[in-house]
C-alpha cells in the first residue's frame, strides 16, 4: 500500500520545530511572568534567568533586565552572561543587547554588573560604539576587574572574528 499523504521528512522536521518554538515561547512567558511578580531582591529572579538560558524567545526580556539599573544585580549579571553565550541573531535585537550592556558598563556604583557587562561585550563589537567603549574601558577604567574583563572581551572578539563565529 502506498500512502501519498505521509509527511515528508522536511514537513515532519518543520512541524517539530514549530512545536518546539511554541513550547519555548510558552516557557519564556511563564517564567517572565513569575519573574515580574517577585519582590525586587528575590534570588529566584537569578534562578529564572538561568532557566531562560538558550531560550531565544527570552532574549528581549534579558536585554531589558541588563539595561535596568533598578533590577536585582545578580539577575543582571546572569542576563549579561546569557547574552554573551547566546547573542541574538536578529541584527536590531543584537544592537539593542550591545547597547544595554554598554548602559550597564557605565553605571559607576555597580562594579559586579559592570564587570560582567564588560566580559559579555565580545559578540557586539561590530557596533563601533561598543568597540570604542570596550577599548576605552580596557585601557583606562578605574576598576582593575572591569579593565581585565574588557580586555578579555577584546581578546574574545578577536578570536570570534578569526574563527568567523562572531555573527553579524
Amino acid at each position: 500500500m502506498n500512502d501519498t499523504n505521509l509527511p515528508t521528512t522536511t514537513e515532519a522536521t518543520s512541524a517539530t520545530e514549530a512545536t518546539s518554538a511554541t513550547e519555548a515561547a510558552e516557557a519564556a512567558e511563564r517564567l517572565i511572568a513569575e519573574y515580574r511578580a517577585l519582590p525586587p531582591g528575590s534570588d529566584r529572579k537569578r534562578e529564572i534567568i538561568t532557566e531562560l538560558d538558550a531560550n531565544a524567545q527570552a532574549l528581549p526580556f534579558l536585554v531589558s533586565v541588563v539595561a535596568d539599573a533598578g533590577e536585582y544585580d545578580l539577575a543582571r549579571v546572569e542576563s549579561a552572561t546569557v547574552l554573551r553565550v547566546w547573542p541574538p541573531a536578529d541584527p536590531d535585537l543584537r544592537r539593542r543587547a550591545g547597547r544595554a550592556l554598554l548602559t550597564a558598563l557605565r553605571e559607576p556604583e555597580e562594579d559586579l554588573v559592570r564587570q560582567y557587562a564588560a566580559m559579555s561585550l565580545a559578540p557586539y563589537t561590530s557596533d563601533p560604539l561598543v568597540a570604542m567603549a570596550l577599548d576605552s574601558t580596557a585601557r583606562a577604567d578605574q576598576d582593575p576587574l572591569v579593565r581585565d574583563s574588557a580586555r578579555f572581551s577584546l581578546e574574545e572578539a578577536h578570536r570570534l572574528q578569526v574563527t568567523g563565529a562572531g555573527g553579524p
